[in-house]
């Protein structure tokens, strides 16, 4: 990830501005505060506000005057209960504004979730950056044979290679077409001086769909969590999961004892359904129990064995 000496001054001078405020802060959180963390080959993440932090949440769980509690202890046991009970909306209570840089086709999957403010950058205003995004071979992959919207086995050798320069020359040459139908380049220079160029909200439509955008998002507490909670899963695809992972590491800074509570609960944690419930009441008290008399369809079956570490697996 390259900044242009213009970024970097302007984030040196957010970094460096001085202001008070009777607010609660996050100490950690404060120090990466609008830093660009880069993500895949030219993306980043950053934070560029945020409002609340735990005791946000014990205070509003509690309807009480003051900072919540004085104990950590306290206001964790509070927070546990209220993620392992799924209580929302203490949690709606935190905010965080994130300013991120990625591919089009990841921004398309990501604005899926409707729980957030979204402001993104206007190719119909300015001209996009030239700047695509390219799969390293260690991440291009065949398509799954048991999974519809997965990946399977690697691509190496030479069809990997083949890829590649596909992506490379399509993304460069639709850029180049790009740039010939705005009549100018994206530095601002302009290409023939008696040609006139087309409007910028057509000449978009031609760019594919891993050129770089960015956008402003901001959401509340609850649906970070939720989006992290799929986002940020080993089955979700890679490249959103990186912006994800990123992201989890802020969340940490934010608000660590909800982020403990986070990890233990919904990421470590699993939900069971009555019936598998039942199969594992069987299995604690030692009473038979197999995949035909559970009532669990296959795939119910081997979620529920591989998350208990049993080897017995139907096909």
């Amino acid at each position: 990830m390259a900044l242009s000496e213009q970024q970097k001054k302007d984030i040196l001078e957010q970094q460096t501005q001085k202001n008070t405020t009777k607010r609660v802060t996050s100490p950690e959180l404060e120090k990466i505060l609008y830093e660009a963390i880069p993500v895949l080959d030219h993306g980043f993440v950053r934070v560029v506000d945020y409002m609340g932090d735990d005791s946000s949440i014990v205070q509003a769980a509690r309807v009480s005057y003051g900072k919540g509690t004085k104990k950590v202890s306290t206001d964790s046991g509070l927070i546990k209960y209220l993620m392992r009970h799924r209580h929302s909306t203490p949690f709606e209570m935190c905010e965080i504004k994130y300013h991120v840089k990625l591919p089009i086709f990841i921004a398309r999957q990501w604005i899926r979730h409707r729980t957030a403010n979204v402001n993104e950058y206007s190719a119909r205003y300015s001209i996009l950056d030239k700047e695509f995004y390219m799969p390293t071979k260690d991440h291009l992959a065949a398509q799954s044979s048991s999974n519809r919207q997965g990946r399977g086995e690697l691509i190496n050798g030479k069809q990997a290679d083949e890829i590649l320069n596909i992506l490379k020359k399509d993304a460069k040459q639709t850029y180049e077409n790009y740039e010939l139908m705005l009549n100018e380049r994206f530095d601002g220079t302009v290409i023939n001086e008696s040609n006139k160029g087309l409007a910028r909200e057509l000449a978009r439509m031609n760019l594919t769909l891993n050129t770089y955008t960015q956008w402003y998002w901001k959401t509340d507490l609850l649906n970070l969590l939720n989006f992290l909670s799929l986002r940020a899963d080993s089955h979700a695809q890679y490249e959103i999961r990186a912006y994800a992972d990123v992201m989890t590491d802020t969340l940490k800074k934010w608000v660590p004892i909800t982020f403990d509570a986070f990890m233990d609960y919904r990421v470590g944690g699993m939900e069971l359904s009555a019936k598998s419930k039942t199969v594992i009441q069987k299995m604690i008290k030692g009473q038979p129990c197999d995949f035909e008399t559970s009532k669990l369809s296959k795939r119910e079956w081997n979620e529920l064995m591989e998350s208990f570490g049993f080897k017995e697996k139907i096909l």
